[in-house]
């Protein structure tokens, strides 16, 4: 039998490489120092959040009313100056208004909507039932929203975390101005004979001249108060 040739090891050309060499013939390896380079931003989609929104509701004299401004917030970037945060429900008797993720609010009012339907002329038996549903059902848990809703005698804000809540003087805002448009509104209140709708207009209208995420066009629902 003949004796097999081994196979011929090629010689790396580190040349072609256009690399230093070192005594070996194998290429030197060089150390870099570390560079601080400016801060670069980086923008996911995935990360991106939206931002809509101002609500404010005012029951002041023989009227109560809900506005919420129009404009939402991608980022950095306004997309939309005309949304509709405010809804009306149970027949025009039920006026709700929500901050928060749009697809969240909506799914969070159309089971609002049910338990009005289920607790009809009863707006605190609803919303401690909706409230209660979203703290312990699992799917509804994820939603991230708050609501307020108001009827002839009641004003309530309404969160995931199971509360429901009446403010003293009837005034509560949320949203990114809604601490803003609570202010204005309160000195309005005390300062002006403005009507509720008009009040609630105007604080929404100073809470956009204050927080970036909030201004376009302005809508506003009223009721009659009952004592």
């Amino acid at each position: 039998m003949g004796c097999r040739t081994p196979p011929r090891r090629m010689k790396p050309q580190w040349d072609s490489l256009d690399l230093p060499s070192s005594a070996s013939g194998r290429p030197a390896l060089r150390r870099f120092s570390t560079v601080n380079l400016p801060d670069i931003e980086i923008i996911e989609t995935s990360s991106m959040q939206f931002h809509a929104t101002t609500i404010l509701s005012v029951r002041h004299g023989n009227q109560v009313a809900l506005g919420g401004d129009g404009q939402v917030t991608l980022d950095k970037t306004i997309i939309k100056s005309d949304a509709c945060k405010v809804r009306v429900l149970a027949a025009g008797k039920v006026v709700v208004g929500f901050a928060g993720g749009a697809a969240d609010a909506f799914a969070l009012m159309e089971r609002f909507e049910g338990k009005l339907k289920d607790y009809p002329a009863n707006l605190p038996r609803a919303a401690t039932e909706l409230a209660r549903e979203w703290r312990s059902d699992r799917a509804l848990r994820r939603l991230e929203a708050l609501l307020i809703a108001i009827d002839a005698k009641h004003s309530l804000l309404v969160s995931g975390t199971g509360d429901v809540i009446q403010p003293t003087d009837g005034i509560v805002g949320i949203g990114s101005g809604g601490n803003y448009a609570v202010a204005a509104a309160r000195a309005l209140v005390r300062h002006s004979p403005l009507p509720a709708s008009e009040i609630v207009r105007q604080g929404l209208t100073i809470a956009a001249e204050l927080d970036i995420y909030s201004g376009g066009n302005i809508i506003v629902e009223q009721l009659d108060c009952e004592a």
